[in-house]
């Protein structure tokens, strides 16, 4: 069903969340929340993203809460730490807000950075969880072929457990993936599944180990679960840095995965210097359940007069590109 626009403003809150670290560019997190009758969800495109794009992420909101979720099989998700793209001294500082968590995901190939920053950064984290921890590394695809293969013979030593969207094309990841499987790299997919025409395109050309997914982007956890199922690929629930209202929607997905065996990037609530409600991680997890926001947060937390208006008028003219019905 598609909710008059009536309905989404009714309860329309526009925060504004400042970050602990810079991330992706981002020092404030902007986000549109709304209650339905299954409760809050939210709607956070990132700002450069057109409407069209935009328009799926409202779908993802108006179907957590307006639409009964699948039935979780899990109670809690164990997530990773995300160590946003710092100098090798910050690490210990970031990991510290992720308590019990025993994988860390690590941002590599920053713009105006070396490669010896992402080696330097890789190993404080490795140093920091030990052996026994688990490493990950997100190029958010801005390696060439060469640069993906370079990285990952500099980064091999410190027993990654996946390279996350190392390269931008499928093309280009099927010819990495041919070059590093001696390495024992897995790649994984995230931008070439969540902004794909085709989210089953890399999954059919054999170019990943397996797939991240994110309820927001790819339309709910519908639709996320339905990916999960035709590309017969491992899958670990990611965020877009979302609020704590966001992260409940992909617990929700994680939760309802049938085969979850990696831990998820639903922790990001940590880079938040204060959330809308507490879903921060605890012993290395989140819970499964819906969040809903503290009333006195919003307040504080709200976003200025200008950005409310931004997003209300996004949020109608992405309403108006949804299907009727």
């Amino acid at each position: 069903m598609r909710p008059a626009i009536e309905d989404l403003l009714a309860t329309s809150r526009v925060v504004a969340l400042p970050m602990t670290t810079r991330f992706r560019g981002v020092t404030t997190r902007e986000a549109l929340l709304l209650e339905g009758p299954e409760g809050w969800a939210e709607f956070s495109p990132f700002v450069e993203y057109d409407d069209a794009e935009a328009a799926t992420w409202l779908a993802a909101a108006i179907d957590f809460a307006w639409n009964e979720q699948p039935d979780a099989v899990r109670p809690s998700i164990r997530v990773n730490a995300t160590i946003p793209a710092v100098t090798a001294g910050e690490v210990a500082r970031i990991l510290a807000r992720f308590p019990g968590c025993r994988t860390a995901k690590v941002k590599v190939a920053d713009p105006g950075q070396h490669l010896s920053d992402d080696v330097a950064r890789v190993r404080a984290v490795r140093e920091a969880l030990g052996p026994e921890g688990r490493v990950r590394i997100d190029a958010n695809a801005a390696w060439t072929v060469d640069e993906a293969e370079r990285a990952l013979h500099a980064l091999a030593e410190f027993d990654l457990e996946y390279a996350e969207q190392p390269c931008a094309t499928v093309a280009e990841l099927a010819e990495l993936r041919g070059r590093v499987k001696y390495m024992g790299i897995p790649i994984a997919a995230d931008e070439s599944v969540r902004k794909a025409e085709d989210p089953i395109a890399v999954a059919r050309a054999g170019a990943a180990d397996l797939i991240i997914i994110k309820a927001q982007p790819l339309g709910g956890v519908r639709r996320a679960l339905e990916i999960v199922a035709e590309a017969g690929l491992p899958a670990v629930v990611s965020s877009a840095l979302d609020t704590a209202v966001g992260l409940s929607q992909g617990a929700a997905l994680a939760a309802s995965l049938p085969e979850l065996d990696f831990d998820c990037g639903l922790g990001t609530g940590a880079l938040f210097v204060e959330d809308v409600a507490d879903r921060v991680p605890v012993d290395g997890s989140i819970p499964a359940g819906r969040v809903i926001p503290d009333a006195a947060r919003l307040d504080r937390l709200a976003a200025s007069a200008d950005r409310r208006e931004w997003w209300l008028d996004r949020l109608a003219r992405c309403h108006a590109l949804l299907p009727r019905g």
